[in-house]
């Protein structure tokens, strides 16, 4: 196997105004990326999950958010995170001891859950609900508005503090008149998910649940909203079942920690909040000039190793994966998944002329290893040791290459919104016996 031209495994950064993130080769500084995010709103808008599996807050602009998340729930392998901006409307997420009114038949204690605090609750006298002011944690007055036709992500962590599993949301609503959406989740091992009160206007429901550490889980429901709307407060504790607001019986008891509710249609990486909605500005790697020489101008190959939390899902927007250009759409190579599908596509564009736009669904990996090799009339991509896609035209590309972007287009937006292991350019194209090699799974 030929030696990679640039090879980056996250491993070693520098902060900065941008900050870098250092490439193994070359080792001339001319394949380091810049690093830009800036932090706004508050000074723990970005977080990570840390190799104690632990949330852990990135104060300082610039810095890559390498994360140790694995979907078991166990700390892994570093990856560079790399997502799109995103706002938390829910007040207080980052202790949901403070601003928070317990109910009555609610007792509580500040737990700490993987790294944010978060309200221990046991229930102390059964029969109430998360629809009555004494059964439930609330925090009131988000005053998050809610656009007709948008799609909306909440999510909470929810921790098992003894042996019951079930808890559940409210989310009041005012959209002509108070209306709630409510769903619950049972975190026992073979998870399950149920609709509650539902008299909010939305519509495409559905819920997950991802295991976040030892005993701690995070439970989302992504909703459309039918008519527009504002929500006023959010609700939780622990239930009797997956179809019930009801309490469970006296004594059961769930810690609940970082609840978000964001735009778009997955939950992103925790957004600390205190009495002001936060914005995490969009993550953005990049490099670009002298990395040229890096790039194979007339061949080469592409390589990206790439994890999915909750495994390959389709999602409404385009997310780029790896990108070489000119800094123009005119003439570049890109690894990206097609919006609203599970397609892995391999891109080539060479003078404004398409030659290949085209891929296979890898839907519901884990993790994908993937390679695009380029040449006049000899190009092919490779996903998991297979071909996705090749193509024979003839080409040859106007200007220099010159810029490549990890996590994002040429010009920095469509953020993959998950992580990425490794990447490394070839200045050759890599025989189609060498790409199934290399990205054999």
């Amino acid at each position: 196997m030929p030696t990679p031209s640039l090879l980056i495994v996250p491993a070693r950064w520098k902060t900065g105004s941008p900050g870098k993130l250092y490439s193994q080769i070359p080792t001339d500084g001319s394949g380091d990326f810049n690093v830009t995010g800036v932090i706004t709103g508050g000074t723990n808008a970005g977080t990570r999950v840390n190799n104690l599996g632990y949330i852990e807050a990135v104060t300082t602009s610039g810095t890559p958010r390498l994360d140790y998340y694995t979907s078991s729930g166990t700390p892994g392998c570093p990856a560079l995170l790399v997502e799109p901006s995103a706002a938390n409307g829910i007040l207080n997420s980052t202790d949901t001891t403070t601003s928070w009114t317990l109910g009555a038949n609610l007792t509580s204690g500040a737990i700490d859950v993987i790294g944010v605090s978060g309200n221990n609750l046991t229930v102390s006298v059964s029969g109430s609900n998360l629809n009555d002011s004494n059964g439930r944690l609330q925090r009131a007055s988000n005053n998050v508005s809610l656009a007709s036709g948008s799609t909306y992500t909440l999510s909470f962590l929810m921790k098992k503090t003894g042996a019951h599993t079930i808890g559940g949301y409210v989310l009041v609503i005012d959209s002509g008149g108070n209306k709630v959406l409510g769903g619950n989740f049972d975190v026992s091992g073979s998870f399950s998910s149920g609709i509650t009160t539902t008299t909010a206007p939305v519509d495409n429901r559905i819920r997950r649940v991802e295991q976040w550490g030892t005993n701690v889980y995070r439970c989302s429901e992504t909703f459309r909203m039918t008519a527009s709307g504002t929500v006023g407060s959010l609700r939780l504790g622990p239930v009797v079942s997956t179809t019930s607001v009801e309490n469970s019986a006296v004594g059961t008891e769930l810690g609940f920690a970082a609840p978000q509710l964001e735009l778009g249609s997955v939950p992103t990486s925790f957004i600390p909040t205190t009495t002001a909605a936060v914005t995490r500005n969009a993550d953005v790697i990049s490099v670009s000039g002298a990395v040229s020489g890096a790039i194979g101008q007339t061949e080469g190959t592409i390589y990206a190793e790439v994890t999915f939390a909750g495994g390959l899902t389709s999602r409404p927007t385009t997310r780029q994966i790896m990108n070489i250009s000119d800094g123009t759409d005119n003439n570049r190579v890109a690894i990206y998944i097609a919006d609203n599908t599970t397609i892995i596509f391999g891109f080539i564009t060479a003078n404004g002329s398409n030659l290949l736009n085209n891929g296979a669904s890898f839907a519901g990996v884990a993790s994908a290893k993937i390679a695009i090799a380029y040449k006049s009339a000899d190009y092919a991509i490779y996903v998991n040791g297979v071909v996705a896609a090749s193509g024979t035209t003839a080409f040859s590309f106007a200007t220099t290459l010159n810029q490549v972007t990890i996590g994002s287009r040429h010009n920095l937006i469509n953020q993959l919104n998950d992580r990425i292991r490794a990447a490394a350019l070839y200045t050759t194209r890599l025989t189609n016996a060498q790409l199934a090699a290399l990205t054999s799974p």
